[in-house]
C-alpha cells in the first residue's frame, strides 16, 4: 500500500469537498445540503484562510479524504484552538490510516503556529469508531455539551 500524503486543498478541490461533506451530512446526520451554498462556504473558506483550510488525502493520485479546520480565540489561554470540522473519508479507504496522517499533519501544523493552544472537535455521540480512533491519537473527551441556535436554515 502506497504511503498517503496530505496536503492543504486548493480551488482544484472544491468538487471533492463539495462531494465529501454531502456524503457526511447523510451518512452521520441523514440530512441534505443546500449544494450550492455549500461551495459557496467552500469556495469562502478557500480565499479566506485566516478563518480556517481545508486538508486532503491522497493515496496513488487520487483523493482519499478531507478535512477542514476553523479557527477559536480562547481569551482563557490567550490562544487558537483549531477546530477539527468537516472530516470524510470514503468507505472504501476507511481503517487504513487516513484520518491518521491528516490528524497528524493538522498536529504538525498546528504545532508550529505559535498562537496555537489545542485541537477540539465535536463527534456524533453515537459515532463510537470515530470517538476511538481520536482517544487512540490522544484526544480526550471534555465535559462540554454543544448547543446551537440556528439563525438561518441550512436547507
Amino acid at each position: 500500500m502506497d504511503a498517503i500524503k496530505t496536503r492543504l486543498a486548493t480551488a482544484t478541490d472544491v468538487d471533492f469537498i463539495l462531494d465529501s461533506n454531502k456524503n457526511m451530512a447523510i451518512e452521520t446526520e441523514d440530512v441534505g445540503l443546500d449544494l450550492a451554498q455549500l461551495k459557496l462556504g467552500i469556495e469562502y473558506l478557500l480565499k479566506n484562510p485566516a478563518e480556517g483550510l481545508y486538508l486532503v488525502a491522497e493515496q496513488n493520485d487520487h483523493r482519499v479524504g478531507t478535512l477542514m479546520v476553523t479557527f477559536e480565540w480562547s481569551d482563557w489561554r490567550n490562544g487558537r484552538f483549531w477546530w477539527i470540522q468537516s472530516v470524510y473519508v470514503p468507505a472504501q479507504y476507511r481503517r487504513q490510516g487516513v484520518y491518521r496522517a491528516m490528524h497528524a499533519t493538522v498536529t504538525q501544523w498546528a504545532k508550529q503556529d505559535p498562537e496555537a493552544c489545542g485541537l477540539r472537535l465535536y463527534v456524533e455521540r453515537d459515532n463510537h469508531i470515530a470517538q476511538k480512533t481520536y482517544q487512540q491519537l490522544g484526544m480526550a473527551e471534555t465535559h462540554y455539551r454543544l448547543y446551537e441556535e440556528l439563525l438561518r436554515p441550512t436547507e
